[in-house]
């Protein structure tokens, strides 16, 4: 019978938690991101009661002072929007660095 290794279980493990669905993530989640704190989060978490996320355009244009960067910066710590992370736009990259 195969026993997977300690690295494996891990990597496992690491990989179903790195992502986080803003469309289902509890307060407790949110808060745990870098770049936002309580306020903000009750910001989205307000924005989504009233109905869900489609998309990172939508997110952005729904809750106040979501601009690019800090949209960047949440999706490379694993935040996701209907599954997405969030796409830069071309040469925005050159505008935050």
């Amino acid at each position: 019978m195969y026993k997977p290794s300690l690295g494996v279980v891990l990597f496992l493990l690491f990989q179903q938690s790195a992502a986080l669905e803003l469309n289902q993530a509890t307060e407790a989640e949110l808060d745990g991101l870098r770049g936002i704190g309580p306020p903000f989060t009750r910001r989205l978490l307000a924005a989504r009661e009233q109905r869900v996320f489609t998309d990172w355009q939508d997110l952005r244009k729904r809750v106040k002072g979501m601009g690019p960067k800090l949209s960047l910066s949440l999706s490379e710590q694993g935040l996701t929007v209907n599954g997405e992370k969030f796409q830069a736009q071309t040469g925005f990259e050159k505008t935050i660095r």
